[in-house]
């Protein structure tokens, strides 16, 4: 009977080593590309309210009925992405106003003795406040109020006036279908965020 000499048992081992190397690199390679597959298959990840906002957001809501808790962060959102340092050159802070119309509805509601656009705790109220009054200005005008309003922000409650509905401004109009995609999901997200909180919360 033939019998392999040690130096020919010697030179199969290199061959199994390759083969269980080939089998582990194979089993890396679908394990990278399941995880791909997952990444790109995942449900997106909804945008939600900063915990350290959600208080001054509600807050705000409650100076009109016109307000809602998702619209204003769909709103905030779309402004600043939740950046209180946001400065676009023409407006600032995390709702990002016009100084000229800052002076005109920026309010000390911190009680620190500043009106300060830069800080949330005073933007976000201020926000708030002009929204409501964007909504009766706009009052008469044919079409949606929540995306007339919207529209009166960004552009100025003059254009929309004007135009009698959303100005044909491309900035004004992708303003309002953003916030509008948003809204929804900013539904989704407040309500699982209420409902983690042991405290009791507005609309």
């Amino acid at each position: 009977m033939y019998r392999a000499s040690p130096a020919g048992r010697g030179a199969r081992r290199p061959g199994r080593r390759k083969g269980r190397a080939a089998l582990a690199l194979g089993a890396v390679l679908i394990l990278v590309a399941l995880g791909v597959v997952w990444w790109l298959t995942r449900p997106p990840t909804l945008p939600s309210i900063p915990p350290r906002y959600l208080a001054t957001v509600q807050s705000a809501t409650k100076t009109c009925p016109e307000l809602s808790v998702p619209m204003l962060a769909a709103q905030l959102d779309a402004e600043s992405h939740w950046d209180p340092r946001a400065d676009s050159g023409q407006a600032q802070g995390i709702a990002q106003f016009h100084p000229s119309t800052w002076a005109e509805w920026g309010k000390d509601y911190t009680g620190d003795g500043k009106a300060d656009v830069w800080n949330p705790a005073d933007a976000i109220p201020a926000q708030g406040a002009y929204m409501c009054h964007l909504f009766k200005q706009i009052k008469g005008i044919p079409g949606d109020p929540t995306q007339l309003a919207l529209a009166a922000y960004n552009a100025g409650p003059g254009a929309v006036l004007k135009a009698r509905g959303i100005p044909h401004i491309p900035e004004t109009q992708n303003y309002v279908k953003r916030i509008e995609a948003l809204i929804p999901k900013y539904t989704q997200t407040y309500a699982k965020q209420i409902s983690a909180s042991p405290s009791p919360s507005g609309n």
